[in-house]
């Protein structure tokens, strides 16, 4: 990679880069960044990150990301750092790579010692900063394989140990241990440790952007922020803040349909009565007359994939449809695996919606041998349910399009489809994937639409328009 040679190509870079990882940066909003950069001290680094933040982030969760990707393509000014010498090393396996087992320098204790002084100061001392970049010089570089060395953060917190120092610490910070007090000191300790491990993470990651590239590392050192996270990929951490994130979502985009339905409150073109009204200004339609508006609110059906395959995606989707029902004038739900049931009553107004899913497999009636089978789903449903679908009605199915190479049942499919006032099948898995081994998304999408839903950002979108 050619380091970008002025600043313009720098700005142009680190847009593209949070472009990349997720964040929703629109041209104008670049263009409002580089004038930013016009009336602010580019000598500041701390002045033009808030610039760019105050022109570029969106949201509180966002900042994160373009923290880290801010401190890859705008790197603080690094002076010279006496490192002193390796010490002798032996290798050893840690996680794949063969780590530099360093023995012991005779200086450790008084780093640890320097460490323990810092922690108990304010993170924001340049010293603090100076001191992890000067650790990570000095531990942090190990041997990844054979003939080629990286940096890691692990040996140097493995060095240090910063959390063995918090007894000592708390000696020196307290006259007398327990009550208040310790509670106060250990948070602050706990803070900025956690400052530490960060600012070594930090410096890891500039060292490697230096050797090996920015745009490599920041495609794998950026998390997408959670509204782009795939639903099939989230970890445990993140689908309970994708849990969170659903009555928020909920709100706005209840607020939103709310808006859209008001603005479209008008009706149509009264043309009789308009030519009526013109009469009295030598036919002229000064005055324009409306019909009234013709309430509507549909029907809505949710038949949804409850598999292990799809389990997270199909799960927070019935979250999200449930907290939205005031837009609907009936919200129906059935869970299938490889047969279907009702399952409506398990999210009665009041209920847990947690506990209604994680009441799910218990209480529903949808598995036989415990493999998805989409074509037996179909005709059951048809046969069991035969009302819940009309010229009323939303049919929204969720789930994967895979049915382990059974039959799939088109023709009931299509009857289903036709018999709803719109029908639409919300895949979580990514496009590329589809039709390959027993996905049968091409035969599906073409009775149904089926659209592309991996994240809760594609699932906003998708809702607003089911809505409007």
């Amino acid at each position: 990679m050619t380091t970008p040679a002025s600043l313009v190509d720098r700005h142009v870079g680190f847009v593209h880069a949070l472009r990349e990882a997720g964040l929703p940066v629109s041209p104008a909003e670049g263009l409002d960044a580089a004038h930013a950069l016009m009336v602010v001290d580019l000598t500041e680094r701390e002045t033009l990150r808030e610039a760019y933040a105050a022109t570029l982030v969106k949201r509180p969760a966002h900042r994160p990301g373009f923290d880290l990707l801010f401190d890859l393509w705008f790197p603080p000014v690094i002076g010279g750092t006496q490192e002193g010498p390796k010490e002798s090393t032996a290798e050893s396996t840690t996680e794949g790579a063969a780590v530099v087992e360093t023995a012991a320098p005779p200086e450790l204790p008084e780093l640890r010692e320097r460490l323990a002084e810092l922690l108990m100061g304010d993170p924001a001392d340049p010293a603090f900063r100076e001191f992890a970049r000067a650790m990570v010089g000095r531990f942090g570089q190990v041997q990844a394989a054979p003939g080629r060395q990286s940096w890691f953060s692990f040996p140097v917190l493995r060095a240090l140990s910063p959390e063995t120092l918090v007894a000592r610490m708390l000696t020196a910070m307290l006259d007398e241990r327990g009550g208040l007090p310790e509670k106060v000191a250990r948070r602050h300790i706990s803070r900025t440790i956690e400052a530490f491990t960060e600012a070594v993470a930090s410096d890891v990651r500039r060292r490697i952007a230096e050797e090996s590239g920015i745009e490599k590392i920041a495609r794998s050192a950026v998390r997408p922020p959670i509204d782009r996270v795939d639903f099939l990929r989230a970890t445990k951490e993140e689908l309970a803040r994708l849990r969170r994130e659903v009555y928020p979502l909920a709100r706005r985009l209840a607020t939103r349909l709310s808006i859209r339905q008001k603005r479209g409150r008008r009706g149509r073109l009264d043309f009789r009565r308009t030519m009526r009204a013109s009469l009295s200004t030598g036919g002229v339609p000064l005055t324009t007359h409306l019909r009234p508006p013709r309430p509507h609110r549909p029907e809505l059906v949710v038949l949804c994939d409850a598999s292990d395959s799809v389990s997270t995606f199909s799960h927070f989707t019935l979250l999200l449809t449930f907290a939205l029902r005031e837009q609907f004038t009936k919200v129906r739900a059935f869970a299938f695996v490889d047969t279907v049931d009702e399952i409506t009553d398990l999210f009665a107004p009041g209920a847990d919606v947690l506990d209604a899913i994680a009441r799910l497999t218990e209480k529903a009636d949808i598995v036989r041998f415990g493999r998805t089978d989409y074509g037996h789903v179909f005709e059951r449903f048809a046969e069991r349910f035969p009302d819940a679908v009309g010229p009323r009605t939303s049919l929204l199915i969720l789930g994967d399009a895979r049915s382990n190479y059974q039959v799939p049942a088109l023709g009931t499919l299509k009857r289903l489809a036709g018999q709803a006032r719109h029908a639409y099948w919300l895949n979580p898995e990514p496009r590329a994937r589809w039709d390959t081994g027993d996905s049968l998304a091409t035969p599906y999408g073409s009775v149904v639409p089926m659209h592309e839903c991996r994240n809760v950002a594609q699932l906003a979108a998708f809702v607003e328009t089911l809505a409007s």
